[in-house]
């Protein structure tokens, strides 16, 4: 009985937010900035859109950057702060994506 005692001692102790996933957003609707605010960030950033959705509670912005190249672009709903930038490097395999992760954001 001790070791489900100790797991749930360790978890609890665990900063608000750490446990859960990193690619989720938590924000209430609310909270949320209009799709407009997301799609002015696109063209701001030289963007071509494709499409904009939400997946995990995020933003994510679908098209092609400045250079052509397909991207995929999470947004934190709430401040707009681009968390996640991946793209597809055509000069390398088809299979190769690069992957920028912003670890400043605080959810």
């Amino acid at each position: 009985m001790k070791t489900p005692l100790t797991i749930l001692s360790f978890l609890l102790a665990l900063p608000a937010g750490m446990a859960l996933a990193e690619d989720d957003c938590f924000v209430p609707m609310a909270d949320w900035q209009p799709r407009e605010a997301v799609a002015q960030l696109a063209q701001e950033s030289g963007w071509t859109v494709r499409r904009i959705k939400i997946d995990d509670g995020c933003y994510e912005i679908i098209g092609s950057d400045a250079e052509g190249r397909a991207i995929e672009v999470t947004v934190h709903p709430a401040t707009l702060q681009v968390l996640e930038f991946e793209y597809e490097d055509e000069a390398e395999d088809d299979d190769h994506h690069h992957v920028e992760r912003d670890e400043r954001h605080d959810d």
